[in-house]
């Protein structure tokens, strides 16, 4: 009979994860899913799980701008459920701005990288199932530094929600102009012209601008498409869904 914890693995690549958790775990229930189907189909079915592990980011090119782990958290969210999470980190500078926002939340124990190996994912699952939070000098998060603004916490205020849905639409490849941001981004033209107004005081303060050049609408763009995989994931999750749904240029032969 099974007693032990219960385990949902929610990655890319979860069938290479199983057979260690499960030997590290005998006793254990583990659960596995490698797609967002799979996930919701989990998170939302009878069982309760003890700890769930997913990817911060997924390790696919055709699902890095609809999907993530803060999607999965989201998910466990909408069932009521109050479920540690450890994400696993890849350790690439595309994912800091989901670092950021994840090590912020209440439900998640902590932040593993897959860089260490399998004997330190196998402890922090372990000190996750006991109710710990993973100790930072030996599970290093590596987001932003404290003087760095966080993207989701400007996105979450004042006029940071019209902010965020500019720079959705650019980063849905989209909006190209005004006119077409306007359109995408379910603005005023008005609005759509101001864009430097809304998102340059944000990548002054991020330093990701030289304060000696003049930010442009195509500063702002380039940053909006720099940081899309993120603004796409924070405006699905924040009631953008209609504008989060990212397109590919077609190729003119």
């Amino acid at each position: 009979m099974q007693d032990g914890p219960r385990i949902l693995v929610a990655a890319a690549l979860a069938k290479i994860i199983e057979p260690l958790v499960r030997q590290s775990f005998g006793d254990a229930l583990v659960r596995i899913a490698e797609d967002q189907g799979a996930v919701e189909e989990a998170v939302h079915g009878r069982l309760r799980f003890d700890v769930v592990v997913a990817d911060l980011t997924w390790n696919d090119y055709a699902v890095e701008y609809s999907f993530d782990g803060l999607d999965v958290l989201n998910a466990l969210r909408r069932t009521g459920r109050q479920t540690p999470v450890i994400f696993a980190a890849q350790g690439h500078g595309l994912e800091r701005d989901h670092l950021d926002e994840a090590v912020e939340q209440p439900e998640v124990a902590g932040i593993y990288r897959k860089a260490t190996g399998p004997r330190p994912l196998m402890e922090a699952i372990n000190i996750a199932v006991s109710g710990g939070t993973l100790e930072e000098s030996r599970f290093p998060p590596d987001s932003s530094p404290a003087g760095i603004p966080r993207i989701h916490s400007y996105f979450g205020k004042g006029k940071g929600a019209t902010a965020a849905r500019l720079a959705g639409a650019i980063a849905s490849g989209r909006a190209v102009n005004h006119e077409t941001l306007a359109s995408t981004a379910h603005v005023g033209y008005d609005t759509a012209a101001k864009i430097v107004d809304y998102l340059g005081p944000l990548i002054k303060d991020r330093r990701e601008h030289s304060p000696e050049l003049k930010m442009t609408p195509e500063v702002v763009y380039r940053w909006s498409g720099e940081h899309a995989r993120y603004i796409l994931s924070w405006c699905r999750r924040n009631g953008y869904a209609d504008i989060a749904t990212r397109v590919t240029a077609a190729v003119v032969g």
